[in-house]
């Protein structure tokens, strides 16, 4: 059996339970750099149990919707956050957690301008760039031991756009 699942629009509100959505909305909080750049400070909560934070660079095929989703992760070690390095739209998907099993999948797309960070534990979708390149800085844990789980579907799930 398939369910169907409708994306929408990643904001900050729909998006808190599972995460951060990073991006420079609102005014910024100082002004820096001879007053010609505004800094949109801390908006990450970055969290690992151990290790340090690292940077590395994703490359990822580009997707279609409507999308068939089998399969989603957590990190139970450490957030995770997704800055694009183009202005395309991805799509996030993220379920909240009962008893170890992923439930409530939704499903959002970004805008341009537009990050996201996972909380740690937050089960997530695989990265899924909507329009090419796909190339992204992935701040996430380094360190020793398995910070993956992966969870598949018992029911396969269709992912429309809204």
């Amino acid at each position: 059996m398939t369910f169907h699942i409708k994306t929408e629009p990643l904001t900050a509100g729909g998006f808190a339970p599972y995460g951060d959505v990073l991006e420079a909305a609102g005014a910024a909080d100082k002004l820096i750099n001879q007053g010609k750049c505004g800094r949109f400070h801390d908006r990450a909560q970055l969290d690992f149990s151990d290790g340090a934070a690292g940077i590395s660079i994703f490359q990822s095929e580009t997707v279609t919707l409507p999308l068939k989703l089998e399969l989603v992760e957590r990190h139970p070690e450490g957030s995770q956050a997704f800055v694009p390095m183009s202005a395309d739209p991805f799509l996030v998907v993220v379920a909240a957690d009962a008893d170890g099993i992923p439930v409530d999948l939704r499903a959002f797309v970004t805008t341009g301008g537009q990050a996201i960070n996972y909380h740690r534990g937050t089960w997530h979708g695989v990265l899924t760039p909507l329009a090419g390149p796909g190339l992204f800085a992935v701040v996430d844990r380094i360190g020793a031991g398995a910070n993956l789980q992966e969870h598949w579907l018992e029911q396969s799930c269709i992912i429309d756009a809204n």
